[in-house]
């Protein structure tokens, strides 16, 4: 899967790939062939605010009320939440403005700490978390596009998984051809599904002020430390994302200025839309029907809206499909990132001439998240190495107060007060150790899928004298990928 570079790009090129590379030089004279920063400070807010925001706030709020016991209880530590989100991201742009490579943590924890716990956070990201989460939200939008076809069941599973294919198919070809296609279509759909959210606000602040307050108490609220971490754990599972923008830093405009800027707005505005969402649905519907509602949205909506109620499923499927961008446009950057610090294949270092895009890494991610579609239970999966997403988080938060002890005179634009990161990392160690020791057996399942990185990394990238027939076989492979993608590796702008 993966190997060490043991040929540069140039030693890849061959006589026949001399027309290939004077196309190259056509295409990008001025500016070489490379990442362009074609994202504007709205482009940022909307990949942020477009990866946070899925489907889970339309259909399934429950895991925060169902450990909280309260209504009241669970709108806390939805804003806690998302003040804690927002400390996490005052943190990465620090980091972002100080290493600005594409990668986000993976190239935080390079720099900090080295390649083998970089190479560890990429495999568990790149082989399970990101290509199963672009499935689960694929299956997710087939669902809701589906559903008025089969109002009195569920549609067929064959039928889901083909239109999450075809889902994923479209939005790779977009992702592929434009990164400003890609963008637009993560704009076009982040106003959807804010719109969808702020008619739900809206009528829920009609049925607050008209008097429909019952159900905002702290009635059978809950105090066990465990149940209060497994709160937050879900509720900072809803706002994952906050850190997708760092991922893609090369092609921001201005990231110094646009970075902390496009952090600060989203961030809030997801906090005040959550929190706002969940007091609506609370205006109408009971914890108990909360709780026992598979589309809490739906619900809210047949109560509410009357003969409109047909509308949430489409913007629940809208949002969803956006989500589906967002983490195809971020997650191809990981791997692009990865090649290029050498523990990805070098084919994913390489940028497609005329288009400027990691074609490569695009269609990789793409593969890996159809092939989980077609594991019968891949929820299962992301569930066994959750907690290491916040376990990573966290280490990348930790990289913060490391980097100024041992690289005092880095460049930092920004410069986070350190009882930030502390803080962070206090509670990023609640969150993720107490789940931990309530469900050991899938913890344990979860960190033998991590440690499966270190034979990989042993042979692949620790060992660099593999034998010529491995290395030509590698270069071969790289050469014909390379022609049919029409890719070449990263180059500078050509000298005047």
């Amino acid at each position: 899967m993966v190997h060490s570079r043991s040929t540069s790009a140039e030693k890849l090129k061959t006589p026949e790939e001399v027309p290939l590379q004077g196309v190259a030089s056509g295409a990008a004279e001025d500016d070489g062939v490379c990442l362009k920063a074609k994202m504007t400070l709205t482009n940022g807010i909307t990949v942020i605010v477009g990866s946070i925001i899925g489907s889970g706030i339309f259909v399934s709020p429950t895991g925060v009320l169902k450990y909280t016991g309260s209504v009241n209880v669970s709108l806390i530590v939805w804003t806690i939440s998302g003040l804690f989100s927002m400390v996490g991201a005052y943190c990465y742009a620090e980091l972002g403005c100080m290493i600005s490579k594409s990668g986000a943590d993976y190239a935080y924890i390079m720099e900090t700490f080295g390649p083998f716990m970089a190479f560890m956070r990429l495999w568990i990201e790149c082989m399970i978390v990101r290509p199963c989460s672009l499935a689960i939200v694929a299956l997710t939008f087939s669902v809701y596009i589906l559903k008025p076809f089969f109002p009195e069941c569920n549609p067929p599973d064959e039928s889901v998984r083909m239109l999450a294919v075809c889902c994923i198919m479209v939005l790779t070809f977009i992702n592929c051809w434009d990164v400003k296609w890609a963008t637009r279509v993560q704009d076009t759909f982040t106003y959807a599904k804010l719109f969808a959210l702020f008619a739900i606000i809206v009528a829920g602040a009609y049925m607050l002020f008209t008097g429909h307050t019952q159900h905002f108490t702290y009635d059978n609220s809950k105090t066990e430390v465990t149940s209060i971490a497994l709160s937050f754990y879900s509720g900072l599972f809803a706002y994952n994302g906050w850190n997708y923008l760092n991922f893609i830093i090369e092609e921001l405009k201005d990231p110094i200025k646009n970075l902390p800027r496009a952090i600060a707005i989203s961030c809030t505005l997801v906090t005040v839309v959550y929190v706002a969402t969940n007091v609506a649905f609370y205006t109408t519907l009971s914890p108990e029907e909360v709780l026992g509602s598979e589309a809490v949205a739906v619900s809210f909506a047949n109560r509410v809206f009357g003969f409109m109620a047909w509308t949430i499923p489409v913007f629940v499927a809208m949002s969803t499909f956006g989500a589906v961008n967002g983490v195809l446009l971020t997650s191809s950057r990981l791997f692009y990132a990865g090649a290029c610090e050498g523990q990805m294949p070098e084919i994913l270092t390489m940028i497609q001439i005329s288009r400027l895009t990691p074609t490569p890494a695009v269609l990789v991610m793409a593969v890996l998240s159809m092939m989980y579609l077609t594991v019968s239970d891949i929820f299962a999966l992301i569930n066994y190495v959750g907690f290491a997403t916040w376990l990573s988080i966290g280490v990348s938060v930790l990289c913060l107060p490391v980097l100024r002890w041992t690289q005092p005179n880095l460049a930092r634009p920004i410069k986070v007060n350190l009882f930030w990161p502390i803080l962070y990392i206090v509670c990023s160690l609640f969150v993720t150790i107490v789940p931990m020791i309530a469900s050991p057996v899938e913890t344990g399942i979860g960190c033998l899928m991590i440690f499966s990185s270190v034979p990989v990394y042993l042979v692949f990238i620790a060992w660099k004298n593999k034998p010529m027939f491995f290395q030509k076989f590698v270069g071969a492979l790289t050469r014909l990928l390379q022609k049919s993608m029409m890719v070449v590796g990263k180059q500078a702008p050509a000298k005047v």
